[in-house]
């Protein structure tokens, strides 16, 4: 007999498999299917040793499944397996789709739930000791895709440039050029910017610089997608961990990340 079918969109958090909830891990031990994200640290599927893992991430160019796919399958396996645990990275719900996958499933008889994630919007910035807010200069913040659904740059930013804001651009690496230039166009050429690849993971890098200056930077040390970038006064406070790693290497520890600032 097929239990009562059921979609738990879960949220993996940024990419540290620490960095996920409580409720997440007990979530995942009771899936009887678990699909998975490109984002997702795949230690976190040792959470669900009962259930069948299914890959079904995106990333720029080339996709397991498209998403109208992606929806059916929650679907099918909801109506013949039961319980379809959907583990994406960070939070379902910013920039993740999790609510157009919850709709479809709900419009087809399935139960559903959703386990927030820890966001790489926060958490990353966080990480590196980038406060999104900081008091008498930052009020606020603004998390905002770098690319729309055509693969153009959202509006939004040259909204975002206008304030005051700490700014966190999320999939925006194809568009830095541009996106510099709108806050150029605001006349913050000097205001500082960090970029973080694969945050919170062994992988992490990070190129700090300015406005004027990041995209060279960030070409030169050769960063790449998925990557946050921050921009505002609050990434002057960015934990700069070169002289660290110098001193474990001295004493003869390896680090397992490349750091870069500058």
């Amino acid at each position: 007999m097929i239990p009562r079918s059921k979609l738990t969109l879960v949220g993996a958090g940024p990419g540290d498999p620490e960095l996920i909830t409580l409720k997440a891990i007990r979530a995942l031990g009771q899936a009887d299917v678990v699909l998975y994200d490109a984002l997702v640290a795949t230690d976190l599927l040792a959470h669900a040793p009962k259930a069948e893992h299914i890959f079904v991430g995106k990333r720029k160019g080339c996709a397991a499944y498209l998403q109208p796919q992606i929806n059916e399958l929650i679907v099918e396996l909801g109506r013949t397996r039961g319980h379809v645990v959907r583990l994406k990275g960070g939070d379902p719900f910013i920039f993740g789709r999790g609510s157009e996958e919850m709709e479809y499933a709900e419009a087809h008889g399935m139960e559903t739930e959703i386990i927030p994630g820890l966001s790489s919007a926060l958490a990353v910035p966080a990480l590196r000791h980038i406060p999104l807010t900081l008091r008498g200069e930052a009020e606020s913040f603004w998390v905002v895709t770098g690319t729309t659904r055509d693969h153009q740059l959202s509006r939004d930013v040259a909204l975002a440039a206008k304030s005051s804001a700490t700014v966190v651009v999320l999939m925006g690496m194809s568009h830095l050029g541009q996106i510099m230039a709108c806050f150029a166009a605001e006349g913050k050429a000097g205001l500082p910017v960090a970029v973080i690849q694969e945050g919170s993971t062994r992988a992490e890098q990070m190129v700090v610089g300015t406005v004027c200056d990041i995209r060279e930077r960030v070409t030169r040390a050769g960063l790449r997608s998925p990557a946050v970038i921050v921009v505002g006064e609050a990434v002057r406070l960015h934990r700069n961990v070169t002289p660290l790693l110098n001193e474990l290497k001295t004493a003869g520890f390896s680090d397992p990340a490349l750091i870069r600032t500058a």
